[in-house]
């Protein structure tokens, strides 16, 4: 049983950096490897949606040499990738504020959409200065204002019709969503979405998780009985 979307909360680059006596960027710059080998991965499995969380609303407090590294590291791996993800009929894709996004990360990654915008293999996406609370409020701020002066309109709002107004309206909900580093929480992430995804924590670290940690995530979730509040 293949999940048709898998997504992960990737943790623990800055204390795998530390383990080893290095500074925290050290882990996110290894920490792309382990992107790498994920995409592989579900393009060999048959998995048709992976999204990483590489970035909350919350990161942006972080110290700001940190923020700044992050950031240039992601346009960095962006072009460097998309060479290869091109070739392997991947699209990719970035959801998230982009208020407070660089000009020049914005003009990547629009190039990067749109160069692999008709890729059907795999759908990567990559949620950047996200977070679950930004995602429901700003899409009930826009539902509010499309139905202002309609209140039968607006009672007949299901949550399909919600689902719409989230910035995931075109991907599928995840299936399974995957947290690396042995933390066992979703911080603010997909919270509407990930309703009824199956949810697995594991204890490696993130720049550790590679092809055989996904083939063992899929294994796992392949034994799961997914029953959405019903009974088979």
């Amino acid at each position: 049983m293949i999940p048709s979307h898998v997504s992960i909360i990737m943790d623990g680059n800055g204390r795998w950096a530390k383990q080893r006596g290095k500074e925290r960027f050290y882990g996110h710059i290894e920490g792309v490897e382990s992107v790498r080998a994920c995409v592989e991965a579900a393009v060999e499995t048959g998995v048709k949606y992976l999204s990483i969380f590489a970035f909350s609303e919350e990161n942006w407090g972080r110290p700001q040499d940190e923020v700044v590294s992050l950031m240039e590291l992601m346009v960095k791996a962006m072009a460097a990738e998309m060479d290869s993800l091109d070739k392997n009929g991947v699209r990719f894709m970035v959801i998230g504020n982009r208020e407070h996004l660089s000009d020049s990360l914005k003009s990547t990654i629009d190039s990067c959409m749109k160069r692999t915008a008709s890729n059907t293999t795999l759908t990567l996406v990559v949620f950047l200065s996200y977070s679950g609370k930004w995602d429901i409020l700003q899409a009930a701020k826009k539902l509010a204002s499309d139905y202002a002066g309609d209140p039968e309109g607006l009672a007949a709002v299901s949550e399909a019709d919600f689902s719409k107004y989230l910035s995931t309206a075109s991907i599928p909900d995840p299936d399974l969503i995957i947290r690396t580093s042995g933390e066992c929480r979703l911080s603010n992430y997909l919270l509407w979405q990930g309703a009824y995804s199956e949810l697995l924590f594991v204890d490696t670290l993130w720049p550790d998780f590679k092809k055989e940690e996904f083939r063992k995530a899929l294994e796992s979730y392949s034994k799961r009985d997914r029953r959405y509040g019903k009974v088979k």
